[in-house]
């Protein structure tokens, strides 16, 4: 059965706000949560970048459902024996709760560390890299690896939960999605055109194929970004003030700076979110438009209210809209 989570934006409150929100929309029907993984915010507006991994440790202790990074990139801030150190441990604490999303990365949050940034098919061959290392260790195993971007010492993951925890790969470009689904264990992809969805879940599933894999058995996963309001203006404002991120229509991968992102968020109009962020203070749209990416196959979906109003968001949310959806 399909669940709607909360998308929790560590780039944009404080990390015990933030927990106090999940817990809230726990309590009004939220399942899950899909936390940000970032060093950054989009923009200075948005004002945090609150560790995950140390985030999720509190989290895992104050709500009852499943959660994960969407997503982390391990290949340039952490090698990634580091970050299956860190599933590990999560997985171990909270069993069959925690799935571990990873991405190829964006130099936003990856290049704080300096040197070259790499073209996307180098940052992809990096991932399956670091996807190996990781599946690797979490056997349980000793392991010795040597590749051509990763190296790592003879060593074995001692504290492990009794099932590996899963791992979803973040993916749009056709290559990365066939490959995810014959490498790894679901999907991860942001909200888009139901047309463009149609490919992104064909893509996976002709992978997952291609591994002997049944891709209906397989998580597919949505994060959504959306600006609620009592009033359209309330909303808008909310999304040019706080996601003009969410209307940029371009590639982000490559701009470094949330100083950079705030001069483009200059030139973002309200017409530039349409297909992005759905902006609307009507109730009844909002379920129309998650019950549409329901429809279309995906397992969960994590929803983002841009805005502040985040109490009121997750009652009425909680109350008029989840209820309602089949």
């Amino acid at each position: 059965m399909a669940t709607i989570g909360l998308s929790a934006a560590l780039e944009q409150f404080h990390p015990n706000e933030l927990l106090e929100h999940c817990k809230l929309a726990e309590r009004h029907g939220f399942q899950g949560v899909m936390a940000a993984d970032h060093f950054q915010p989009w923009v200075p507006a948005q004002g945090h970048n609150a560790y995950v991994y140390s985030w999720m440790g509190a989290l895992g202790a104050v709500t009852g459902h499943s959660f994960g990074p969407g997503v982390t990139c391990p290949t340039f801030r952490v090698h990634p024996s580091v970050i299956a150190h860190a599933a590990a441990t999560l997985g171990a604490m909270y069993p069959g709760r925690f799935w571990l999303g990873l991405g190829s990365g964006e130099a936003l949050n990856e290049n704080v560390v300096g040197g070259e940034w790499p073209e996307p098919l180098e940052r992809f061959e990096m991932l399956q890299e670091a996807v190996e290392i990781i599946q690797r260790l979490f056997s349980g195993k000793d392991v010795r690896f040597r590749g051509k971007y990763f190296k790592m010492n003879k060593v074995r993951m001692w504290t492990l939960p009794e099932r590996p925890v899963p791992i979803y790969i973040a993916a749009t470009g056709p290559q990365t999605l066939k490959w995810a689904g014959r490498a790894c264990d679901g999907l991860i992809t942001p909200g888009a055109s139901h047309e463009k969805l149609r490919g992104i879940l064909d893509n996976f599933a002709a992978g997952a194929r291609e591994a002997g894999k049944d891709p209906a058995t397989m998580p597919k996963l949505l994060q959504l970004h959306v600006s609620w309001a009592e009033t359209y203006e309330e909303a808008l404002q909310s999304a040019l003030t706080e996601w003009p991120n969410g209307g940029m229509n371009f590639p982000k991968q490559d701009v470094r700076s949330p100083d950079d992102f705030a001069a483009m968020a200059k030139l973002v109009r309200p017409e530039n979110f349409k297909g992005r962020v759905l902006i609307s203070p009507d109730l009844e749209e909002h379920r129309a438009h998650l019950q549409g990416f329901l429809d279309l196959g995906f397992d969960a979906i994590y929803v983002h209210n841009v805005g502040r109003n985040q109490e009121q968001w997750i009652k009425v949310y909680g109350e008029q809209v989840l209820p309602r959806l089949g």
